[in-house]
């Protein structure tokens, strides 16, 4: 694959990013395309290895050597069709994936890895300049129809290998526009929201019908899904965690993705900005370390923050692979984002014990206490605080990035479907203890990346299909990392 030893002859090389002081100005996406030349090579950096860990490092089983090879040959047509054949939206996750595939690439024990998702990203933006991406209509209908509730990654993937089996399929989203996660959840300067648009019209034009502003449950009866033949429950895992600690009710302690959700809509010029969700002049802390956080920290400082201050309760990880974390394992190693790289000050191995207001019952500050973790043989790290470590810190905004709990019940306990002891959907195969009603993505999972909400969605509509038709023809990876026809 690529060319022979062009891993040897080749540096990996990656996107460029427009300089800081001129991108927090805006909202648009500031990464540089390398020059055709250099994205040739990076598919030449692709080495023949054997065995291609990639495959069963990608979530959706993508055929990584293969686009990889078909770029190097400037084949681009072909490489879009291989990754199509695995990917519904490449354009979601050339963007917003952390790339497992790369932490598990061979060349990766020894020199950087091939820089597969920008890869990845540039062959379905070449596709849809060159017009390649279009409507693609099933040849018949079955006649069956399916309801598909939520359209993030999960809903859409499943959607459309429902639709390419011949179903007719109903997506309804709650909110005024399509897309979930990726639309509210995901800031502009990481995906601009033409990118979910272009994507939407072809859907549409391949006969997908959608339901905006229409919630099952609330202004959509339940029993009206009666007339679908299959129901799949995409609806994410939307209950965030909160710090339930002395001060958490104080003006000014914000869940992230209500801050960020806000922001959007701004952007997208539905919402106008609210004083108390806006960075603006605001000592800002944010309590999570995670994506969720990083995000929080770009949108910061684009409304232009007095300061933004990062608290991670976790230690500060190594900047490379610890011994107990080898190759091809995802490497818990430091993470620097484009945010972080915009302003930002990180703390690591702190706890919040509490938010202290003023006689306006707005917060002014944070207490935290330094924390360390004791690993015992055996048995799971214990969190110990330090003695005489308390500090306050000045916080006029703190945005809560703790991740989720998981889905709301409403609708789960409307439908009759049973969960476990961790309130989680019972399922087997995707299909939940309701025959006809199926579940995919987070909903399913629990919170997890965008690459397996796609995967999620592609493996759920295999089932649907089967159960609709008795028998597949929907690509599936179930039988191993590499897709299979049933």
């Amino acid at each position: 694959m690529g060319k022979l030893k062009g891993f040897i002859e080749f540096e990996r090389v990656e996107e460029g990013y427009i300089p800081v002081k001129k991108r927090v100005k805006n909202y648009k996406e500031f990464t540089v395309k390398p020059s055709e030349t250099k994205l040739k090579e990076q598919g030449g950096r692709c080495m023949d290895c054997g065995v291609p860990f990639c495959h069963s490092g990608c979530p959706l089983g993508n055929l990584i050597p293969d686009f990889n090879d078909a770029v190097y040959n400037n084949q681009w047509e072909k490489a879009l069709n291989i990754l199509h054949s695995t990917n519904n939206f490449p354009e979601f996750t050339g963007r917003l994936c952390p790339a497992p595939c790369e932490a598990s690439c061979v060349l990766g024990i020894i020199n950087p890895p091939v820089s597969i998702e920008m890869i990845e990203k540039y062959i379905i933006e070449r596709g849809f300049k060159e017009g390649w991406i279009k409507a693609n209509l099933p040849l018949e209908r079955t006649g069956k129809k399916i309801a598909v509730i939520g359209s993030g990654p999960a809903g859409l993937a499943a959607a459309q290998q429902l639709n390419k089996a011949g179903h007719s399929i109903d997506v309804f989203e709650r909110d005024s526009k399509i897309g979930g996660l990726l639309r509210y959840g995901i800031p502009d300067f990481k995906l601009e929201k033409n990118i979910i648009d272009r994507r939407l019209e072809v859907l549409i034009n391949e006969g997908i019908n959608f339901k905006t502003n229409t919630e099952v449950g609330r202004n959509f009866p339940v029993d009206d899904l009666k007339a679908y033949d299959a129901v799949v429950l995409c609806g994410g895992a939307t209950i965030k965690r909160s710090l339930p600690i002395k001060g958490s009710e104080l003006k000014g302690v914000k869940q992230a993705m209500n801050f960020l959700k806000l922001q959007n809509q701004v952007v997208d010029g539905i919402s106008k900005t609210q004083k108390e969700f806006n960075a603006k002049d605001k000592n800002v802390i944010v309590i999570g370390g995670g994506d969720t956080g990083s995000d929080c920290i770009g949108t910061s400082n684009r409304q232009e923050a007095k300061s933004v201050t990062n608290f991670e309760i976790m230690p500060k990880p190594l900047t490379i692979r610890s011994e107990d974390n080898p190759w091809p394992y995802w490497p818990f190693k430091l993470k620097t984002s484009s945010s972080h790289e915009e302003g930002i000050h990180r703390e690591w191995s702190i706890l919040t014990k509490e938010f202290i207001g003023d006689e306006k019952g707005n917060v002014k500050a944070l207490k935290t206490v330094e924390v360390q973790w004791i690993k015992k043989e055996g048995e799971r790290s214990q969190l110990k605080e330090k003695d005489g470590s308390e500090k306050l810190w000045p916080c006029d905004l703190a945005l809560l990035a703790l991740g989720f709990n998981g889905h709301e019940p409403d609708l789960i306990d409307q439908l009759n479907i049973e969960t476990d002891d961790n309130n989680q959907l019972i399922c087997n195969n995707y299909q939940t203890s309701v025959p006809n009603i199926f579940s995919a993505g987070d909903m399913r999972r629990g919170q997890s990346l965008i690459v397996w909400a796609i995967s999620e969605g592609r493996e759920a509509a295999v089932q649907i299909d089967k159960y609709l038709m008795g028998y597949s023809k929907l690509e599936s990876k179930e039988k191993g990392d590499l897709i299979s026809v049933n």
